[in-house]
């Protein structure tokens, strides 16, 4: 398509070059042939050819007047014929001074189907990206600043529940029980403290471009059964049941174990905070040749429709999770995201009556010669 273009163009500079060399060589011949009758010059017939030949000393001064006029009739009939290409020209250039200036809103008009409407649909499109990145830069910018605030939050109130506590128990003379109920409560604090720390830790990690991971063959349904059995003690406490179904007993894939295991974990962690209410938990494994999806159900509250895109934003939280009963720190979700997305995948989310799916499908293999995958060990 580009050399189409590339040809049209020049074929079209070629004719119209050829155009006006033609009309200025029309133009000096007959005003050659008319002006004898103004100069010294003699024009002599031999053998129907007509030669000028000099007739005295002013004559080559007429000679390059004749030139030089017809060097401007050509450069006038070729400005007449690509003038609306100049104009073109012209125009590209000053949206292109506009959007250095900072104007990214500049459009510039496509006509025609040449190189210079390409230039055109190229800027256009290059303003939009830009635009694009831009609003895309100040959204992550928004998101830090909320990042930072709900780091703030979260981390403060704890922290001003242990330096209460431990306030008190240091000033004041305490029943050995309440020393000792106190002392829990500092206990159970630092603890959260502790896992916003880590989720933290495990965010950051996971969204860098620079993580390496350790890719080997990981059998995924054992790892989902070995994790049902790890979760047994939650389950029980929650009063919640939990099923796993499978097409099939086994499947091997490609995949960080530690980091797979974690994507899991929150999953699994999510549904018991939040779709406890439901008293069940389902899992289901549909193995396919290539792919393998894994999807975690949950019966609890119905997320609203206008929030499921949001889900796996850091630090979100639906309204109704943020309490101290389930104590999240909205980082789950965002980690589960970026350790799918690191190993090739997807992941979805649904939520209405029939429940609420966290879908996750990863591929059976990956290209360990990418950049951010070590080799098998």
């Amino acid at each position: 398509m580009r050399d189409d273009l590339e040809k049209k163009f020049q074929t079209k500079v070629i004719v119209n070059i050829l155009f006006s060399l033609v009309v200025s060589i029309l133009v000096e011949t007959l005003v050659v042939s008319n002006i004898s009758v103004f100069s010294g010059l003699h024009i002599i017939n031999h053998e129907n050819d007509t030669l000028l030949v000099r007739g005295s000393g002013s004559d080559l001064v007429v000679i390059l007047v004749l030139v030089i006029f017809g060097i401007g009739v050509f450069t006038a009939t070729f400005w007449g014929l690509q003038r609306k290409s100049f104009i073109y020209i012209d125009d590209i250039l000053h949206a292109i001074k506009k959007m250095s200036a900072g104007d990214l809103n500049t459009n510039v008009a496509v006509k025609g189907d040449n190189e210079f409407s390409e230039i055109a649909a190229s800027i256009n499109k290059m303003a939009e990206e830009l635009r694009s990145l831009m609003d895309s830069e100040r959204k992550n910018e928004k998101s830090k600043n909320e990042m930072i605030t709900n780091i703030a939050h979260d981390l403060r109130t704890p922290l001003t529940s242990i330096l209460g506590y431990l306030d008190l128990i240091n000033k004041r003379d305490l029943p050995e029980d309440t020393k000792k109920e106190y002392i829990n409560i500092v206990y159970e604090k630092a603890k959260k403290l502790q896992d916003l720390i880590e989720s933290l830790f495990s965010f950051t990690k996971t969204n860098s471009s620079k993580l390496v991971l350790k890719v080997d063959k990981i059998d995924i349904i054992k790892l989902l059964c070995q994790l049902m059995e790890e979760f047994y003690p939650n389950f029980e406490k929650s009063g919640i049941t939990c099923s796993v179904n499978t097409n099939i007993d086994s499947y091997v894939i490609d995949g960080d174990g530690t980091l797979l295991a974690r994507l899991f974990d929150n999953l699994i962690n999510n549904a018991i905070k939040y779709g406890a209410d439901g008293k069940r938990i389902d899992i289901k494994i549909t193995a396919e040749k290539k792919i393998v999806k894994i999807a975690v159900i949950n019966y609890g509250k119905v997320i609203p429709q206008n929030e499921l895109p949001l889900i796996f934003d850091k630090f979100y939280r639906v309204d109704q999770a943020r309490n101290s009963n389930t104590g999240g720190t909205g980082l789950g979700l965002a980690i589960a995201k970026n350790i799918t997305e690191l190993h090739h995948g997807v992941i979805e989310v649904t939520s209405d009556l029939g429940g609420t799916v966290f879908s996750v499908t990863l591929p059976k293999e990956l290209d360990v010669e990418r950049e951010n995958f070590k080799g098998f060990e």
